[in-house]
C-alpha cells in the first residue's frame, strides 16, 4: 500500500515538472550575427509595394519573377511596412516569402518591428487620421466579411449621392464610423500577421553594426540586445492580449510607446552633431558597435547619398529617405560589403 502511495506521489510530481517545463519560455530569438560579408538595408516602406520592388530588384535581392537571388546576403528591413500607403499586406507577404527563400540559400532576411507595426498590433493607428488607408484597411479584413459588406453596398448604392458611390468612399466611411469593423481589422491583422511580426526583433547587430527602427538611446544602450527584444515582444503581446480580450493592461510599459525606446527615439537624427557626439560615442561604446543604422525620422527632399544619409562621422546612418510616394518617393538602400558602406539610389547607383 505504501509503495502504491509513493508511486502515485511520484506521478503527480512528474506531471507537475512536465507542466512547468512546458511553460518555460522558448529559446531566445537570435539577434546577433558575425562574419557576414554583405548586408543590404532598406528603411520605411509605408505601404509602397511598387517602390519596394524596384529597390529589391536594383540591389540584387529580387529576381524579375519575384524570388530571392542574393545568395548569402543578409537583407534588413527596418520596419514601418505599415500605414500611409495602400499595399502593406503585399509587402509583408513578399518579406515572408523571401525570408524562407533566403534561409534556404544560406542568406537571411531580417524584418525589424517599427512603430507603425507596434501601432497596428495595439490598434492605435486608427487614432491618427491618414495612417490606415482604405486599401490597407480592406486588405487585412476577413474575406467573407468583405464580401458581405460589399454585397450590401452594391445593393444600396443606387440611392447614394454621387460622391458616395465609389467603393473606396464606402470603405472610408466604414473605417471612420464603424467601431466593430475596426475591431475586426485589429483581430484579423493580429491573427494573420501580428503573430508573425512578434517572432521578430526590434534591434539586431550584424558584425559590429546595430540596426533598429528608431534608434538606441543612451538609456537602452546599457541593456543587452536580447533583453530589449524580449521585453518589447512581451509588452506587445500583453497589449495585444488585453485589446483582444477587452481587459485592462496589467503591466507597466518600459519600451512600447516610450519616446526614448527603440521604436520612437529620434535624437540620433535630430541633435546637433557637434554637441551630441559624446552621447553617440557613449551609446556605441555601450553597445560595442562601430555604427548604427536607423530609420523612422525621414530625410525627405534630399538626394539619397552617403553624405546626406550619414551623421557623426558615418557612425550613424539614416535610411528612411521617404521611399513611399506618400513621403516623396526617394528610393534608396544602404549596402555594406566587407565593412564598407555604399548608398544605392536611382541617381547614384553603386
Amino acid at each position: 500500500m505504501k509503495k502504491n502511495k509513493l508511486a502515485v506521489l511520484f506521478l503527480i510530481l512528474l506531471s507537475v515538472l512536465i507542466l512547468n517545463l512546458s511553460s518555460l519560455p522558448a529559446d531566445k530569438i537570435k539577434c546577433i550575427w558575425t562574419g557576414v560579408e554583405k548586408i543590404v538595408a532598406v528603411g520605411d516602406i509605408h505601404g509602397d509595394y511598387d517602390n519596394f520592388i524596384t529597390i529589391l530588384k536594383n540591389t540584387g535581392i529580387l529576381s524579375d519573377d519575384g524570388h530571392w537571388i542574393a545568395g548569402l546576403t543578409h537583407f534588413v528591413q527596418t520596419g514601418d511596412i505599415m500605414d500611409r500607403g495602400p499595399d502593406a499586406k503585399k509587402a509583408l507577404d513578399l518579406i515572408m516569402k523571401l525570408e524562407t527563400e533566403a534561409e534556404q540559400a544560406g542568406g537571411r532576411v531580417h524584418f525589424l518591428i517599427g512603430n507603425h507595426e507596434e501601432m497596428n498590433i495595439t490598434g492605435i493607428s486608427f487614432d491618427q487620421p491618414g495612417y490606415v488607408t482604405p486599401e490597407q484597411f480592406v486588405s487585412f479584413l476577413p474575406d467573407e466579411y468583405k464580401r458581405r459588406k460589399e454585397r450590401k453596398f452594391k445593393k444600396n448604392s443606387a440611392s447614394l449621392p454621387d460622391e458616395d458611390k465609389s467603393l473606396r468612399s464606402y470603405w472610408s466611411r466604414i473605417m471612420r464610423d464603424d467601431e466593430r469593423a475596426r475591431q475586426i481589422y485589429i483581430e484579423h491583422f493580429n491573427k494573420e500577421y501580428g503573430e508573425w511580426i512578434l517572432k521578430h526583433n526590434v534591434v539586431i547587430m550584424i558584425n559590429d553594426i546595430v540596426f533598429v527602427h528608431g534608434g538606441i538611446s543612451k538609456k537602452f544602450s546599457e541593456w543587452e540586445l536580447t533583453d530589449i527584444n524580449d521585453r518589447a515582444r512581451f509588452e506587445l503581446l500583453e497589449i495585444q492580449n488585453a485589446r483582444l480580450r477587452n481587459i485592462p493592461l496589467a503591466i507597466d510599459l518600459k519600451i512600447v510607446f516610450q519616446s526614448e525606446g527603440p521604436f520612437w527615439y529620434r535624437e540620433l537624427a535630430r541633435q546637433d552633431e557637434k554637441y551630441f557626439k559624446t552621447e553617440v560615442d557613449d551609446i556605441l561604446d555601450n553597445l560595442k558597435a562601430k555604427a548604427m543604422v536607423i530609420a523612422h525620422t525621414p530625410k525627405t527632399g534630399i538626394t539619397a547619398s552617403a553624405e546626406n544619409m550619414s551623421r557623426f562621422d558615418k557612425r550613424v546612418w539614416i535610411i528612411d529617405t521617404g521611399i513611399s510616394e506618400s513621403y516623396g518617393g526617394i528610393l534608396s538602400a544602404l549596402i555594406i560589403e566587407n565593412g564598407d558602406f555604399f548608398v544605392w539610389s536611382e541617381n547614384n547607383e553603386k
